[in-house]
């Protein structure tokens, strides 16, 4: 599981806020408080106090971490403080506002309207809130590649391996091992790639070290040379630097080296996270496919899956809700395509695996996850389950505009398809033609099994063993489905179900674009949103 987490750095600002002081204005402090559930916040952390004035900006920015598979309800508490206890009971509310962690990082930077209770503005008064991550995104890139070095092997050559070592706190910390590779006495090894701080501390003339050892299954690997560098020499390619043995030079007076290594390729270059690409305008699309097989049992009956309960939920709405909080907050229009497949659908009764939930084709798109809940709803009277249960073509409908997004050659767009369905799925050659596919675009497809059905052939969608392959053997160039039993999480809170089904996600959207070779797309700062409506279910 990917994880996903990194610190998250806010800075606050206000205007117009109201004045609580008589003969001065007030003295604003900023209180950040997240959900923790039952109704319960917990404080981390606070602002300097800003002395006599209405439009603070201020300096002490506020950290907390940063989950995407989570919703992290966030609440912005201002006070005029007169007095120096820490206590808040006492000092003057000037308004608060709410919204969550990623409506901010996906917004730049969001303002929203200080209120002093619901439906209670706080006069014109207004916060604005905009976060940066905190960390150093470079890496080390490089490649390299050895001549001549000495053999070690009785009945064969060597089986050469490296390892970079750098030095701190008086002695040598292992950076990087390579591969080893079999029976070769000029290998090249494969590029890759580490993280600046952790390759040189952060310092280009840290001294490093580097190992070229012969591959022994017993562990006992037998030194073939060493040299001594800096990232800065490193980076002066093409640059040779002769390996040498100690106890070989002390013993040969003739003895030049064992063999030279070659580095190719040694630049720093910059690792682009998910949240750069989300806080450089890149929009998640997201898009529903909802499984109306008659396998989920006839919806008039509570033993149907698709059975609506007195209170209006079934596993369906409930999986829908769960991730579909999560996403809404990166998609800047908030309008979602929704399909159903495997119903045969009015008004000629055929069988669809891709119609719209709204049965309107030429505008599918539903307003929020409230708008795809309202939908289903209204469509599950109207359909008749039947089957079988053909994936291939919502993927296939889905990949069509993705395909569209990967020709316009910028990190501005990625899809994520969320399945639910309750069984086996029927089509699974052409599923797996249509996600190997996919796996080319910038698109992510995401599973979710209701019921108690038998879920091996999603699992095996699920390519995290190895890659997807077609009937020709055409392979996936990597990982795109995440498939999730919701029985799993049936007495688990409902963000559970969202943290497990989303936690791949920013890594393969960073996959996808690190591949391309594309940078953030660089976009104006989206106009201010408010919160978004939690729908009911």
């Amino acid at each position: 599981m990917a994880n996903c987490v990194t610190l998250v750095q806010l800075s606050i600002s206000c205007d117009h806020l109201i004045d609580k002081d008589i003969s001065s204005k007030s003295d604003p402090l900023c209180v950040l408080l997240q959900d923790v559930g039952g109704g319960n916040w917990a404080e981390l952390g606070r602002t300097e106090r800003v002395r006599n004035c209405s439009n603070p900006e201020f300096s002490r920015t506020l950290q907390l971490e940063y989950h995407f598979e989570t919703v992290q309800k966030l609440r912005f508490g201002i006070y005029d403080i007169d007095n120096k206890t820490p206590e808040l009971g006492d000092d003057d509310f000037l308004g608060g506002a709410e919204c969550s962690l990623g409506q901010i990082v996906s917004s730049q930077m969001l303002t929203l309207p200080l209120m002093l209770k619901p439906g209670k503005p706080a006069g014109k008064g207004t916060i604005t809130v905009s976060a940066q991550e905190l960390k150093d995104s470079r890496i080390v890139t490089m490649e390299v590649e050895a001549r001549n070095l000495d053999k070690k092997d009785f009945l064969g050559k060597s089986d050469p391996f490296l390892e970079f070592f750098r030095q701190g706190d008086g002695k040598w910390h292992l950076v990087y091992r390579s591969e080893v590779i079999k029976n070769n006495l000029n290998p090249t090894w494969k590029r890759f790639s580490v993280p600046f701080q952790h390759f040189c501390g952060g310092d280009p003339s840290t001294p490093i070290q580097v190992r070229c050892s012969d591959h022994d299954s017993d562990g006992s690997h037998d030194l073939i040379g060493i040299f001594h560098t800096s990232l800065a020499q490193l980076q002066a390619v093409p640059a040779d630097f002769e390996c040498i043995h100690p106890e070989k030079q002390q013993k040969k007076k003739s003895y030049k080296n064992s063999g030279t290594i070659c580095v190719k390729i040694c630049q720093v270059e910059t690792e682009y996270s998910f949240l750069d690409y989300v806080m450089g305008g890149c929009q998640i699309n997201f898009t529903v496919g909802v499984d109306f097989t008659g396998s989920n049992g006839d919806p008039s009956s509570p033993d149907s899956l698709h059975y609506l309960s007195p209170t209006g939920v079934n596993e369906y709405l409930t999986a829908l809700w769960s991730v579909g909080s999560v996403v809404q907050d990166y998609d800047s229009d908030k309008l979602f395509p929704a399909f159903g497949f495997g119903a045969q659908v009015p008004p000629d009764w055929q069988v669809s695996h891709e119609f719209p939930l709204n049965f309107n084709p030429n505008n599918p798109y539903c307003a929020g996850i409230q708008g795809i809940v309202d939908a289903y709803r209204q469509a599950l009277p109207q359909v008749r389950l039947y089957g079988p249960t053909n994936f291939a073509p919502i993927i296939n409908h889905v990949a069509r505009f993705a395909a569209q997004a990967a020709y316009q050659g910028t990190a501005s767009q990625y899809f994520v398809l969320l399945l639910l369905t309750d069984g086996a799925v029927t089509d699974v050659a052409a599923t797996c033609e249509a996600v190997v596919h996919a796996s080319k675009l910038p698109m992510s497809v995401i599973i979710v099994g209701v019921g108690g059905a038998d879920f091996e052939a999603m699992e095996q969608l699920d390519a995290d063993g190895g890659p997807l392959r077609t009937r020709s053997g055409e392979a996936s160039a990597r990982d795109i489905v995440q498939f999730v039993p919701y029985r799993k999480f049936q007495n688990a809170p409902r963000e559970a179900l969202a943290q497990t089904v989303l936690a791949e996600v920013p890594t393969q959207v960073v996959s996808y674009f690190k591949a391309q070779g594309w940078a953030p797309f660089k976009m104006p700062p989206s106009p201010a949103k408010g919160p978004v409506q939690t729908p009911q279910v």
